[in-house]
């Protein structure tokens, strides 16, 4: 992974520097709430529910065990002894003492990590596929073109005040699970003959008019990645609408111009920024960040002890089944340590089990890890024969649930909970999703489906996307979860429909349940999923298994 040099260790130091200049002045009343409030959203900091709230940017999903365990020593220092891992790929402290956060930063600047563009009318977090560097299927690492965004990005000059926030998603497999069509830019990474370069998508995103994005353009040579990315900004930068920030997003300056206009003045922009690029000092730069990312040299290892395990464990065999994934060398695989043990609350990591997880990282991992947008932690190599000792270890610490990719593994946003812009909760609902289903044991017989909510119609819970997707609303007062179906965030993506009429608070659980009940009465075979059933069968079936029965009851 990239190390920091001298001059992003001082970038670094005098950022935060300036930064804890800025709070001494908010302390002493030098500056009003006001006034400090674009000053701390340039530095993660948002004022939350109840308290502040400081969201670190963890750059593609990657994290060395150093920086795990000072993320494990933040929270245990100044937060409660945990952080939120979030769909960005962040990390979030939420009961930061404001005196403490310029400490909190110098800390996190000793191991390379920051909270810079983490909020803000910016270009966010660079997000990344987060079986990155070892997916069997993946065209090449697309990590090293991450950072090199990154670098481009942060403190651009022409980019810090956008028409509204911007975000990035890039993916070097057929197989998105970066969900690139629902961000302002997605890059997949695809082969002409023997040359690698993107397939450029732009204008897509979730919140209060969620739009899939078209392909701007279908290949793109890689060489050639940041000028266009910086003629699509800065089109977007004069294009966008200023006069109302619900149609500031650039989804909106591609549906309001159509893709052909915007195509148009990208590419007339492209002309000019291409000739402005050193390209050979890009180039020059690019190899190397490349170089720091060369997959680790994988130790040859009997998996006999693994498939021993698998034969004599049913608890290990059920979590291999759900949690495992296949790695380039099949002699070794990725895991998936699920932060959505039954009854928690999603993406909630303790201190100890964050230093628990950068241990394992060195001792079976070739330190490295990654973080989800779906809110959990690889370890993206691991010896097929050292399984069974780490399932023994992550059993103790409870972060051996076996349900990566089932009912209980689900995104939740913070809403109500902490969110100052959430209208409903959401937390409590997908904890009482996944006790519930885990007391029906009926998650392994569903099978793969993917539940996401969100507490406000900003959708950082994406349920848009979700399989089953849930939006908690205010109705006079009153916490209604509407619901979507058959949404999908992978290559094949689509966005949920709405079924009717929302749910209450104790309504949704039984809503979800007759939902799936109807699946498992209708699937042609425990082959078939739920997504698959519901393309096969449409709507119908679904509304009526949820309407007809509380039709039933209320007559």
């Amino acid at each position: 992974m990239y190390a920091y040099d001298d001059f992003d260790r001082d970038f670094l130091a005098e950022r935060n520097r300036q930064f804890r200049a800025q709070v001494e002045r908010r302390l002493s009343g030098a500056l009003t709430e006001e006034e400090f409030r674009p000053l701390r959203l340039m530095n993660g900091l948002y004022l939350q529910l109840h308290a502040y709230m400081l969201r670190v940017a963890i750059p593609y999903g990657t994290l060395n065990p150093g920086q795990m365990r000072k993320l494990a020593e933040v929270g245990a220092r100044w937060d409660r002894g945990y952080g939120h891992f979030t769909t960005r790929q962040n990390i979030q402290f939420n009961w930061p003492q404001l005196t403490d956060v310029p400490d909190m930063l110098d800390a996190l600047a000793e191991v390379g990590l920051h909270a810079i563009q983490t909020s803000g009318n910016t270009i966010r977090n660079v997000t990344a596929d987060h079986f990155a560097g070892a997916a069997a299927d993946e065209i090449a690492d697309p990590r090293p073109w991450a950072e090199l965004i990154r670098q481009w990005s942060t403190d651009h000059p022409e980019f810090q005040f956008l028409p509204r926030k911007f975000k990035i998603a890039v993916t070097g497999s057929p197989h998105d699970r970066a969900v690139t069509r629902a961000h302002d830019i997605g890059l997949r990474m695809v082969r002409r003959g023997d040359e690698a370069g993107f397939e450029v998508i732009v204008g897509g995103g979730l919140g209060r008019t969620p739009m899939l994005g078209p392909v701007i353009r279908e290949f793109l040579p890689a060489d050639a990645l940041l000028p266009y990315l910086e003629a699509i900004v800065a089109t977007y930068n004069l294009l966008g609408r200023r006069d109302n920030k619900y149609k500031a997003r650039i989804k909106i300056t591609v549906h309001e111009n159509g893709i052909d206009r915007v195509r148009e003045l990208v590419e007339a922009r492209f002309v000019q920024t291409q000739a402005e690029f050193d390209a050979a000092a890009t180039a020059a730069q690019f190899d190397h960040i490349a170089a720091q990312f060369a997959p680790p040299v994988l130790r040859a290892a009997d998996p006999a002890p693994y498939h021993a395990a698998r034969e004599a464990d049913p608890v290990f065999r059920a979590w291999a089944d759900t949690n495992l994934h296949p790695h380039r060398d099949p002699s070794h695989a990725i895991v998936t340590i699920s932060l959505k043990a039954h009854g928690a609350t999603p993406g909630d990591a303790t201190s100890e089990q964050m230093q628990v997880i950068a241990d394992l990282a060195e001792a079976h991992g070739y330190g490295e890890i990654r973080i989800s947008h779906e809110q959990n932690v690889i370890l993206p190599h691991v010896a097929r024969t050292d399984l069974p000792a780490l399932h023994a270890r992550l059993r103790r610490y409870g972060l051996a649930t076996a349900n990566v990719g089932l009912v209980s593994d689900i995104i939740a946003c913070p809403g109500m909970d902490y969110c100052a812009l959430a209208t409903a909760r959401s937390i409590p609902v997908a904890q009482d999703i996944a006790v519930h289903f885990e007391r029906l044991k009926l998650e392994h017989d569903i099978g793969p489906l993917k539940i996401k909510i969100s507490g406000c119609i900003n959708a950082c819970g994406h349920h848009h996307v979700g399989h089953i997707g849930i939006l908690g609303l205010d109705r006079a007062g009153v916490e209604t979860y509407q619901i979507t179906l058959g949404g999908d965030g992978t290559e094949d993506a689509a966005l949920g429909e709405r079924t009717g009429p929302g749910f209450a608070y104790d309504e949704i659980v039984p809503a979800i349940e007759r939902i799936l009940r109807a699946y498992l009465s209708l699937r042609k075979g425990r082959a078939e999923t739920f997504l698959a059933a519901y393309r096969r069968l449409g709507a119908v079936p679904f509304k009526a298994a949820l309407y007809d029965k509380e039709r039933a009851d209320a007559a």
